[in-house]
């Protein structure tokens, strides 16, 4: 069985084909980080216009890749939601006219399922069941994952996910669109004694998360350095970034540890694009260690928004004998509990 899997949630443009004997057979992908940066974040309808130049062109390139043509696929897998609406619509539409000029079956899969079982790409890979740390763009997540479609949502983000204060903070100090990755590069040249910012939510119980406390302590601090030299010099701005990273990894590492407590469990699957960071990766690396447990994560170019993801849900749903109609439905919100076992 070969699926043909098409994400245009956000501002990535995936497309991937993925073989039930052979794996992951073709993954291309456009990112539109040029187009926004100049807007300072994701312009939605830039984004969808920029779905409709590149997702058809992809699809070629895909099924080049693999050297297949559209007789061989079995099936169309297509973000569905979460997401801006508009990019969503561009993918779906696509997907259900290629459905129907083919005469294949096509399924709307869940933006975040595709996260949280893109680990299960790798050869080395969870069984069930484990908790999941989901850290994409406008979600963080901690969830309890007994199979495909069984999901407990134990915390989430009840303001700011980690992903946008990351950005935001990013801002803040000067940096570019998306700016989370070079925030954390500057990071490695902080000093970690000079600002100790507040761990949000770890003096209460519970498994919530709230970043945007974060944001602001980092803004305030910004201030205070203006006030007392009158300029942010290159170290501060390292400073800064080392202190707000640390207060993410060091938050997040409490609520997965009270998790693994909770529940008992000894595998922990980080993903989403946060979950590329370095210090994230070794703090729950080390947290680990303490359970005699171990710790899974997705290779760094499936950690972002991808078609491959997709494609793999996809085929696990479509195998499992799940079709819907041609009607083309879309869901910007989506509740990851919504979804059906299988």
């Amino acid at each position: 069985m070969r699926i043909l899997g098409i994400e245009t949630s956000c501002d990535e443009t995936g497309v991937a084909i993925y073989d039930e004997e052979k794996g992951l057979v073709a993954n291309q992908l456009y990112t539109q980080i040029a187009l926004h940066a100049d807007y300072g974040g994701v312009v939605p309808e830039l984004a969808s216009r920029d779905h409709i130049r590149k997702t058809t062109p992809l699809i070629k390139a895909a099924l080049e890749e693999a050297n297949l043509t559209s007789v061989d696929i079995d099936g169309i897998a297509y973000t569905a939601g979460p997401g801006l609406i508009g990019a969503l619509l561009v993918g779906s539409t696509i997907a259900r006219a290629l459905a129907y000029a083919w005469n294949k079956p096509a399924l709307g899969v869940h933006h975040m399922e595709g996260h949280l079982l893109a680990a299960m790409l790798e050869e080395d890979h969870p069984d069930f069941p484990f908790i999941a740390l989901l850290v994409s763009g406008g979600h963080t997540q901690i969830v309890r994952v007994d199979a495909v479609g069984q999901y407990e949502i134990l915390g989430e983000s009840i303001d700011d996910a980690a992903g946008e204060a990351f950005d935001k903070t990013a801002k803040l100090l000067g940096i570019d669109y998306p700016g989370g990755a070079e925030l954390s590069r500057l990071a490695t040249f902080g000093n970690t004694e000079r600002f100790h910012f507040p761990r949000p939510m770890t003096d209460r119980t519970g498994l919530d998360f709230s970043f945007s406390g974060l944001k602001t302590f980092a803004a305030n601090t910004i201030g205070k350095i203006i006030a007392e030299k009158g300029s942010v010099t290159e170290q501060d701005r390292c400073d800064v970034a080392r202190a707000f990273q640390d207060a993410v990894v060091a938050t997040m590492v409490i609520k997965c540890r009270r998790a693994l407590k909770q529940t008992g469990l000894k595998r922990l699957v980080i993903a989403g694009g946060v979950s590329a960071n370095q210090s994230l990766r070794a703090g729950l690396e080390n947290l680990m260690k303490e359970f005699r447990g171990r710790v899974f994560y997705p290779q760094p170019q499936f950690c972002t928004d991808n078609g491959a993801m997709i494609a793999y849900v996809g085929f696990l749903r479509l195998k499992h004998g799940e079709s819907a109609s041609l009607a083309i439905q879309v869901k910007p919100r989506w509740a990851m509990t919504e979804l059906s076992p299988i």
